[in-house]
């Protein structure tokens, strides 16, 4: 990954990091909006179970976005993630539908910070990362 990418991906994301929980609330509105048959993957309708899910989400991804500059020791703790999602049943297309997910939670949290390059880079990060995680899983 280049150097500029990285930087563009680790000062956004330190931008929605004081908001984790609001952006986790949003990301997972914004999955279920776009993929009503994902939510049984989740816990059930229980708010305290769906901020536990967020924190988890949010903990992950800021341990993934530190990680970037080490992508050595980030690529196998991506495998495992995407072997422990095939056991939670995700499915290859759903990478999709989460990468969607945040991209919108992204555009909402940082706002006018959401810029074209740094949609550009996250969405190559994200397409990175999930083609990690899937090629381990699948």
């Amino acid at each position: 990954m280049e150097k500029k990418t990285i930087e563009l991906v680790q000062s956004s994301f330190s931008k929605v990091a004081p908001i984790a929980e609001t952006a986790a609330e949003i990301f997972y509105n914004k999955l279920f909006e776009l993929d009503p048959a994902l939510k049984p993957l989740f816990p059930a309708d229980n708010t305290d179970a769906m901020k536990g899910q967020g924190n988890k989400l949010m903990t992950m991804l800021a341990s993934a976005v530190a990680g970037l500059s080490d992508l050595d020791k980030l690529v196998p703790i991506l495998q495992d993630l995407g072997k422990r999602h095939v056991e939670y049943k995700v499915e290859s297309s759903h990478y999709d539908t989460v990468g969607a997910a945040l991209l919108g939670t992204l555009e909402t949290g940082l706002g006018d910070d959401f810029t074209p390059e740094v949609k550009t880079a996250w969405a190559d990060t994200y397409t990175v990362m999930a083609d990690v995680m899937k090629g381990a899983a699948y």
